[in-house]
């Protein structure tokens, strides 16, 4: 049966130039005069002065300050466990290793959890997980969305182009990730949610309105991987936002030598998965082009022979998760294409 959808979804958004500045007064209107910041280790000057500037502006108390090295969950407890009395938010700031491990803190603390990306590359910075790793694994952990997200665009702008690209590329994976789903659905009945499918397939197509690398595109690209977070919250499930290209990268993950940005390896995998399924190939390529993300992965070329290895294991990584990788030995189709169509030939070596 069918049942009514109700998620907690942010409450604070800003997009815009100058929001870090704003921190401070944002916390403060929440309500929050006592709080902890996970920062990434080595954000780039002057971006931590602003912060502590800011907070310091409206007499906001950073009780603690956690410099974010490595997502690895023993010491996210550890600092979960260290937290000073009084805090009543948790604040990550950065890349996506500090956002997960501040997003997890204030899981395990049941506290509100302010997000500050620092770069795009992915759309984990407003999703329910936190990506960690364990044992040496990384897995992918029950979390909460955070309640703010605060985008400085201008920041992001001034981030590394290729970080931007990696966001690019997972935010057209939720093309092949939705087909994915629809496929499940047929082949195997699993239940698809209809509103969830519609605001994922809805973000591409806003930033595809301007598919620039400036100002605005950094506000639209923000904006679209925030709703697919939400998309994920509402079904509890990443299948609005992750389908066999996320296998596919999962897997490199796994057994290349040199795993590269995730969504690098994901918008690849998402332009090679569209030819498979017959379906959005010619939109990717050409907002791949438009950005130039096909130029950034020649710059730098994956192995074919580790993607191969890849695309064998990626059915098997997440069992009873149905994609077009599931639906046949798509192994000599794949091949094919890295060795001849024109635009994978360049990524490849």
């Amino acid at each position: 049966m069918l049942r009514p959808t109700q998620i907690a979804i942010p409450t604070l958004v800003r997009a815009k130039a100058g929001a870090l500045d704003r921190l401070g007064r944002y916390l403060d209107r929440s309500g929050h005069r006592r709080v902890a910041v996970a920062m990434s280790q080595g954000l780039a000057p002057p971006l931590p002065d602003r912060v502590t500037s800011s907070l310091k502006e409206q007499s906001v108390e950073a009780a603690a300050w956690i410099e974010v090295a490595d997502n690895g969950l023993e010491s996210t407890v550890r600092a979960f466990a260290d937290l000073p009395k009084g805090v009543t938010a948790i604040v990550g700031v950065g890349g996506g290793k500090a956002l997960d491990v501040a997003k997890y803190i204030a899981f395990l603390g049941r506290l509100p959890y302010f997000a500050v990306p620092t770069s795009l590359s992915n759309d984990g910075f407003c999703s329910p997980q936190s990506s960690l790793t364990v044992r040496g694994a990384r897995r992918s952990l029950p979390a909460a969305l955070p309640f703010g997200v605060i985008v400085d665009t201008a920041v992001c702008l001034g981030a590394p182009r290729v970080l931007t690209l990696s966001g690019v590329g997972d935010l057209v994976a939720k093309f092949t990730a939705i087909r994915d789903w629809k496929l499940a659905f047929h082949a195997k009945g699993e239940p698809i949610d209809d509103f969830a499918t519609l605001m994922s397939d809805g973000t591409i197509y806003s930033f595809m309105s301007h598919p620039a690398i400036d100002l605005e595109g950094i506000r639209l690209l923000a904006t679209a991987l925030l709703l697919n977070g939400i998309a994920m919250e509402i079904c509890g499930s990443s299948r609005p936002a992750s389908g066999s290209e996320h296998l596919i990268s999962h897997a490199l993950d796994a057994t290349s030598a040199r795993p590269r940005l995730h969504g690098l390896q994901v918008g690849v995998a998402t332009y090679l998965v569209s030819v498979l399924q017959g379906d959005n190939t010619e939109r990717i390529a050409a907002l791949f082009d438009s950005t130039g993300f096909w130029d950034v992965i020649a710059a730098d070329p994956f192995s074919r022979e580790e993607w191969m290895t890849a695309v064998r294991k990626a059915p098997s990584i997440k069992e009873g998760y149905y994609t077009v990788l599931s639906s046949r030995d798509a192994v000599p189709e794949v091949e094919h294409l890295l060795n001849s169509d024109p635009r994978l030939v360049r990524c490849f070596q």
